[in-house]
């Protein structure tokens, strides 16, 4: 008769380890109870940076009290009748310890690299030199400026009531509105009311109100899509008309 494979019962316990020097350190660690502590001890080590010579181990309940101290590095953790849930509680027993001092949970307690104006120039590259760089090869602010004073030489031929066309689609209607809108972004704007309803609003827009024309109407565009002159409404009979 063929032998049953017989396995070992899992004897492994799940407990919660937190240390004595690091207030917001907490961490889960599942081992068996045949461990012994000083093994335990090299484990937790990996996990903290205390040292297995500077470390003192204690065994407390879900409540937080005391169970045990792990005093003997020989003994297993079976020895003291630790459960799930039970806390490992590190007490770091170096004074001079990394763990030492908060620094490695508060970050203002690390000394700052700082370097002065004079030194930071004399470096061979820096950000400082390359954003230079860059700003003299693509002179953004003088495009921005240029583009800006276009804008108003086209609006300085634009005025509220004038009657215009609008592209694409050679929209007509009426110049409602003429300058600047923050609410929109840089430069100028033109708004304008069509005759017919192909606009997107009655003339406010991002709860800025830029004028008033009936809903679905209005809208606000560049300067350089605007033509104004002898725009006369459109007879919606004209084509009709042709075609006869």
């Amino acid at each position: 008769m063929a032998s049953k494979l017989q396995l070992p019962a899992d004897d492994s316990v799940t407990l919660i380890v937190s240390h004595s020097n690091l207030t917001s350190f907490s961490s889960d660690v599942r081992v068996s109870q045949q461990t012994t502590v000083e093994a335990l001890k090299e484990k937790l080590w990996k996990k903290t940076g205390t040292s297995v010579a500077s470390m003192r181990l204690e065994l407390r309940d879900e409540t937080g009290a005391r169970v045990a101290d792990l005093d003997r590095d020989a003994a297993p953790l079976a020895a003291y009748s630790p459960y799930d849930g039970y806390r490992l509680h590190i007490v770091d027993l170096d004074p001079s310890s990394m763990t030492s001092g908060g620094w490695l949970e508060d970050t203002s307690l690390v000394e700052k690299y700082t370097i002065s104006d004079e030194a930071y120039d004399k470096l061979g590259t820096n950000f400082r030199k390359f954003k230079e760089k860059m700003v003299s090869k693509n002179p953004v602010s003088d495009d921005k400026q240029q583009s800006d004073n276009q804008m108003e030489e086209l609006c300085a031929n634009i005025k509220v009531g004038d009657r215009c066309e609008v592209e694409p689609g050679a929209k007509r209607g009426t110049v409602k509105f003429v300058g600047k809108a923050e609410a929109l972004g840089r430069g100028f704007w033109v708004g304008v009311q069509y005759d017919e309803p192909l606009g997107k609003h009655d003339g406010m827009v991002k709860g800025v109100r830029f004028f008033e024309c009936p809903q679905g109407h209005g809208a606000i565009v560049r300067p350089e899509k605007v033509k104004v002159g002898d725009f006369p409404e459109r007879d919606p009979f004209e084509d009709e008309e042709e075609e006869i």
